[in-house]
């Protein structure tokens, strides 16, 4: 067994992720409307993120992605913030320290970016992301910023870069 990579993804990796983040929510029963579920982007995730102060981040262990996550300006929102995005882990990647990895590796690009500030939205019931997002340095906030088309995705997390 390999130690899982992280690394920027690849053209290549399109339909893994797409299937990952897909099965990921479908484990959550997340609803399919008003979140990643129905994002255009998650077909062409190389294409969306191949741009300007933008990064996607793939977690591959023997040649099988197993989870990912990115940073990219936020939408909607006049302001120096970017939104961590699609971060989803497939159940054999949690619990290991990868989630806490790929955060830092976000972090470090938003920084690198020139981001002031980092945004997040979640499910209520991810429990354990909120704790990962928490001891990460994001707080909660009371309403969404910008707008991400993510209108069932009820938490909103913030931090200071």
């Amino acid at each position: 067994m390999n130690t899982p990579i992280i690394r920027l993804i690849e053209k290549k990796d399109n339909p893994q992720i797409a299937k990952v983040i897909r099965s990921v929510l479908e484990d959550f029963n997340v609803p399919k409307i008003g979140t990643a579920y129905a994002d255009a982007a998650l077909d062409c995730m190389f294409e969306t993120y191949n741009k300007s102060s933008s990064a996607y981040f793939i977690v591959e262990e023997n040649d099988r992605i197993i989870g990912g996550a990115g940073v990219a300006k936020l939408d909607n929102y006049n302001g120096n913030v970017c939104e961590l995005q699609k971060m989803y882990f497939l159940a054999e990647a949690r619990g290991k320290g990868i989630g806490a990895q790929m955060i830092g590796h976000c972090l470090a690009k938003a920084r690198e970016f020139g981001f002031e500030k980092i945004y997040l939205e979640t499910m209520e019931y991810m429990t354990h992301a909120q704790k990962l997002y928490k001891q990460s340095g994001f707080e909660y906030i009371e309403c969404a910023l910008g707008d991400t088309g993510h209108y069932s995705c009820p938490v909103h997390m913030l931090k200071t870069l």
